[in-house]
């Protein structure tokens, strides 16, 4: 950032347990009992869990079965997501009247950038209690947000008093804010870097400064030198208001666990649905296309695996999309008799048109990565 441009003063607010909220808000005798959010049954996931359900270590993302052991008492609410985005649009709103760049993140958070403002209040800090107390009013739910320079300390600060709290970290106070904590807070760290940073010493964001950047680098490449930047709070990625579409996919959890020579109709059924869903986002967007086909499974123990092609030309319709898909079946190596609990197909790597094609990647690609239940 030019060193005459204003520091940004960068917003992450979060909806207190959203989608639980919303259930205890609209039903009373829901208020005060630990609520989770899923369809019961040994193949449904949680969606939400009240701060009353957390307390007994229900969390959202994991199977709803476990949920139920953890707290047998818990009030299971099928989600409603027809109602929990109706709510999300009126939080947008009360948004946008103080800036127009909001980047939201899901249903529930958004970035937004308040270095300048509509409303002319003294300061971010007074934003953000501005737009709580309208959420507070207009919703009757309760934010939680983050105020920092960047939008990576401001996500970590929202999530400083939850729930219905207020954290600031103002330019001075980042550094010493960043130093203790451990370095899976920091983003792009999962599970795996954690355990090769365990193996050099490093569990706090202090220890991974003090590697420093050319041995950080050295170990890890850009990546390395990108743990050093996040290590001393440095992040100059701007809130983008319009965020293109990265992916879209379908996926589907199994009645009962398969084998993978059995989800080939699964998987043909799913490219169908992400084949009318890329067909829409066409509509929206003329001219901008999908290149990569993507096979995501998730084993019976919850390992997520994928698959990718990136072929010369993009898939002409839904038959060649499912042809695709499931002949990436091919690039799993797990044993035969390995089972899995769900299957999606997606589609990613989208460009303009009229991109030059001689910048386009033509080479085939896989990735595997671990569940990261949080």
């Amino acid at each position: 950032m030019p060193e005459s441009a204003p520091r940004r003063k960068i917003l992450h607010v979060d909806m207190d347990a959203f989608y639980a909220s919303v259930e205890q808000r609209d039903a009373p005798e829901l208020r005060g009992q630990p609520v989770v959010v899923a369809w019961r049954g040994a193949r449904s996931v949680v969606c939400a869990a009240s701060y009353e359900a957390r307390k007994f270590g229900v969390r959202s993302a994991m199977p709803a079965v476990r949920a139920e052991r953890l707290c047998p008492h818990a009030v299971f609410v099928p989600p409603d997501f027809v109602r929990y985005k109706a709510v999300s649009r009126q939080v947008r709103e009360i948004f946008a009247r103080h800036t127009d760049l909001i980047e939201p993140l899901s249903l529930d958070e958004a970035y937004l950038d308040v270095t300048t403002t509509k409303t002319g209040l003294p300061s971010a800090t007074a934003t953000a209690e501005a737009i709580r107390d309208a959420i507070r009013e207009e919703t009757r739910l309760t934010a939680s947000a983050g105020v920092a320079p960047n939008k990576f300390v401001a996500k970590i600060a929202s999530d400083w008093n939850k729930p219905d709290g207020l954290f600031v970290v103002k330019p001075h106070q980042v550094e010493a804010f960043l130093a203790p904590l451990p370095v899976g807070r920091l983003p792009g760290v999962g599970k795996v870097m954690e355990a090769k940073l365990a193996e050099l010493g490093v569990s706090i964001v202090t220890d991974l400064r003090a590697l420093g950047a050319l041995a950080l680098e050295q170990r890890f490449g850009r990546w390395g030198r990108r743990l050093h930047e996040l290590a001393h709070g440095i992040d100059e990625h701007p809130v983008e208001p319009e965020r293109p579409t990265l992916q879209i996919s379908s996926e589907d959890t199994f009645e009962r666990d398969l084998p993978l020579s059995e989800v080939e109709t699964d998987i043909r059924r799913l490219a169908g649905k992400t084949w009318a869903g890329y067909q829409r986002e066409l509509q929206r967007n003329p001219g901008r296309i999908a290149r990569t086909v993507v096979l995501k499974l998730k084993t019976s123990d919850f390992r997520i695996l994928t698959r990718s092609l990136t072929a010369p030309h993009p898939p002409s319709g839904e038959a060649e999309l499912a042809d695709l898909a499931s002949a990436l079946r091919a690039r799993v190596d797990l044993p035969a008799q390995t089972l899995y609990r769900l299957v999606g197909v997606g589609l990613s790597g989208f460009v303009d048109e009229d991109e030059d094609a001689a910048m386009l990647q033509t080479d085939l690609f896989d990735g595997e990565d671990d569940i990261d239940d949080r």
